[in-house]
């Protein structure tokens, strides 16, 4: 019976060697031959390692862990095509990738050894790969803004009638090796799709889908088809076994797995060399970057971020969408450069875009889950300086939003700092577009550093974000004809609204959990 090691997103566990090292001690051990070591996208970035080695870093993991196939996320187009062309080169394992194509229009990567689809003898069995990516990729990172992505369900369809009518071919390239034999036993997606899974296992011939792009986990059937997704971040290896009456998982951590002390010290050296060892800040009570935190609307890390881009613009409104902030360790105690391009490991710069107020009011209601096409159903997708909104969740409408305390004039202008990445996607914050753009100020973790130095870190929760629902809605309406706050008055005076983003000492703190 053939077992696949399934790992996926691991983005930014490189950041921790002896994480990482534990990671591929846990990999290596489970692997075996009757086995192989599949990855599902997005293990080359981002992260610190990430962006001080442009991604190169994952060729030392998959060459200690032996991967066998594996194929693209979003994020690994973060550093460019060409980046991503040499890492394919230089890795170990078959990339499967059958809806990217080029700017050329071409199957991308055909050159350094990509391919649709390959056939793997694992345990005596001949398995299929093929491999599908978001096909809003495009649109999800501007490094991939000239690629094209292709119906991933039709690209499967087509995949598994070549691999089956081409008896015998190891691999969608022309002029391979043809082994004894001919068609598959098994086939197996490898998916970055997210919730485009599902479909993904109604495909006619799919036996299997190995998933990511989402970092929750999964180990479900679709209409008798197993989905797995491993989570993020390196936390969990699932085992599946695949025979003639199913598919079965075991989900592993790495905590207490040895560790490849080979890639450990390799990863050390790589982050040691970039000089990210600087102590800028310190925190007194520790700040929470998990999922369920920056997505589950304020938190203090997403002020923290919003402020610093408020203050270098010198804008009405800081916004950081939620997907911008990186999950990883609590910052606690001494926060270095490294920690905070951790939480922002992108190289883009922070930009400012003038928006009429009825134009902002709508960004602001596109922070809800139910105008965006990714992620949980409950999920929150924005952070604010400088605003304050009432959002009913029931109802999936606004019911208050102010600037400074005051309530906002659609007919004015007002200049809000943001990433740069949210002129180009089309996925979230769709109202802010290349046309808003009036000015840039500096890489994203730069002037977050530069505002810790100056500033410190003691973001607090202020009640910029609120979320309501039934009686609660009605009563957050009546307070901001009351008070003219959206809320109740005294949140008028934090620095969130009023005053100067650099300012922590207007309310107590509350946790972000």
């Amino acid at each position: 019976m053939p077992r696949f090691v399934h790992y996926s997103d691991i983005e930014n566990v490189y950041d921790d060697p002896e994480r990482a090292g534990r990671l591929a001690g846990l990999i290596t051990a489970l692997d075996g031959p009757d086995a192989a070591v599949v990855g599902s996208g997005d293990d080359t970035a981002p992260g610190v390692a990430a962006t001080v080695s442009k991604g190169r870093q994952a060729v030392d993991f998959f060459r200690a862990v032996g991967t066998d196939v594996e194929t693209f996320g979003n994020h690994d187009f973060d550093f460019g095509t060409d980046a991503t062309r040499a890492i394919v080169a230089d890795s170990p394992q078959t990339w499967v990738s059958a809806n990217v194509r080029d700017e050329d229009g071409e199957p991308f990567g055909a050159a350094e050894g990509v391919v649709p689809w390959t056939v793997e003898v694992v345990d005596g069995d001949r398995v299929g790969f093929l491999g599908v990516t978001d096909p809003s990729t495009d649109s999800l990172n501007p490094a991939a803004a000239d690629m094209t992505f292709t119906d991933p369900c039709e690209a499967a369809r087509e995949a598994i009638a070549a691999m089956n009518a081409d008896a015998g071919a190891e691999s969608g390239n022309e002029g391979v090796a043809e082994p004894d034999g001919g068609g598959v036993d098994y086939v197996v997606a490898v998916s970055h799709l997210g919730g485009g899974d599902d479909d993904l296992a109604r495909v006619d011939g799919v036996d299997l889908v190995l998933g990511g792009h989402i970092h929750s986990e999964r180990a479900e059937e679709v209409d008798g088809v197993l989905c797995t997704r491993p989570g993020v971040n390196g936390e969990t290896v699932l085992e599946v076994t695949l025979d003639d009456d199913g598919a079965s998982v075991t989900r592993h951590s790495p905590a207490d797995a040895p560790v490849d002390k080979h890639l450990a010290d390799g990863l050390r050296e790589r982050i040691a060399a970039a000089g990210l060892d600087e102590v800028v800040g310190h925190v007194d009570e520790p700040i929470v970057r998990t999922d369920a935190t920056v997505h589950g609307g304020e938190c203090r890390l997403g002020n923290l971020v919003a402020d610093a881009y408020r203050w270098a613009a010198d804008a009405d409104v800081g916004l950081q969408n939620a997907g911008g902030l990186r999950l990883g360790d609590d910052l606690a105690g001494d926060v270095t450069l490294a920690d905070l391009l951790s939480v922002l490991p992108f190289e883009e710069p922070i930009v400012v875009v003038e928006l009429t107020g009825a134009e902002l009011r709508a960004a602001f209601a596109e922070m809800s889950a139910s105008v965006v096409d990714f992620g949980e159903d409950d999920w929150w997708h924005g952070h604010l300086s400088g605003a304050r909104v009432v959002w009913d969740d029931d109802r999936e409408e606004l019911v208050d939003a102010r600037v400074d305390g005051e309530a906002i004039d659609p007919e004015r202008l007002y200049r809000v700092a943001t990433p740069e990445y949210l002129l180009h996607s089309d996925h979230e914050f769709p109202t802010i577009e290349e046309r808003h753009r009036a000015g840039e100020h500096g890489i994203q973790h730069e002037v977050l550093g530069e505002y810790v130095r100056e500033h410190g870190i003691a973001p607090e929760i202020e009640g910029r974000i609120e979320r309501v629902s039934g009686e609660d809605a009605a009563h957050a309406g009546d307070a901001a004809d009351a008070t003219g706050t959206g809320a109740d008055a005294a949140s008028a005076d934090t620095p969130g609204e009023s005053g100067d983003p650099g300012d922590a000492s207007a309310s107590g703190r509350v946790d972000d959990e």
